[in-house]
């Protein structure tokens, strides 16, 4: 009876072996995986994270942006504001707005005054007569062109551009001469009496820069004002560039 008892328990024992236990295990897996809802469920969790993740770095980029954005905007506004200043202290903010203005006559009635002496043009030989200055015994071109009133009165001589006095001067033989540069453009005004500007002083197109006068160069045509152009360093004819009367 012993015996039997003996080997009996171990037979009662065999199944308990190790593949028994990771058998349970296993088949929780498949029960849980054959179900429907799984795989949809785990898709949906996955597509949550992306999205998160997504909306993560956009939200991180576009704060590390933000400032430079102001600070691009910011410039310029202030960079497009310079030009428009109107205080005339700004040397560029005048040259911008001469460029662009068409020039005007140089005197303020340009009805009652007329051309008394032509600019000496190289290209119409018919002028070249009259467009000659005699100066004691010697005859030079005229580099620009005399304006006078028919009384021989004085009469009010404005700016023709906006632009800055670059030179004011007393000649003995052209009289009292003002310079103004706007940009690439100088205009020169002799034969004046009355300067009202001073050299470095900002002027706008039609203030009055002085009144017409006498020159000991060109006497016998009385009170009058002489105007040259220059137009990029050279010498153009002023009525080429002023408006048709």
């Amino acid at each position: 009876m012993n015996e039997q008892n003996k080997n009996s328990k171990p037979h009662e024992e065999t199944p308990k072996t190790v593949q028994g236990d990771s058998a349970v295990p296993s088949s929780s897996w498949k029960k849980a995986l054959s179900k429907r809802w799984v795989f949809p469920a785990a898709y949906l969790a996955a597509a949550a994270i992306i999205l998160t993740l997504v909306w993560v770095y956009q939200d991180a980029s576009q704060k590390t942006l933000e400032p430079q954005g102001e600070t691009t905007v910011s410039e310029s506004v202030q960079g497009s504001e310079k030009p428009a200043a109107t205080e005339g202290n700004d040397g560029e903010a005048v040259e911008v707005t001469a460029n662009a203005q068409s020039m005007i006559w140089p005197v303020a009635d340009d009805v009652a005054v007329s051309i008394v002496k032509p600019y000496f043009d190289e290209t119409n030989p018919e002028t070249h007569q009259e467009a000659m200055v005699q100066y004691n015994d010697t005859f030079t071109p005229n580099l620009g062109i005399d304006l006078a009133a028919a009384d021989d009165t004085m009469f009010e001589v404005r700016a023709a551009l906006t632009g800055k006095v670059t030179r004011v001067e007393n000649h003995p033989v052209n009289g009292n001469v003002v310079e103004i540069t706007s940009g690439d453009t100088k205009t020169v005004y002799q034969s004046l009496n009355e300067v009202k500007v001073k050299e470095g002083a900002e002027v706008k197109q039609g203030d009055s820069i002085a009144t017409a006068g006498r020159s000991e160069l060109e006497k016998d045509l009385g009170n009058h004002v002489h105007f040259e152009v220059y137009e990029g360093g050279k010498l153009v004819n002023p009525v080429s560039v002023l408006p048709q009367k």
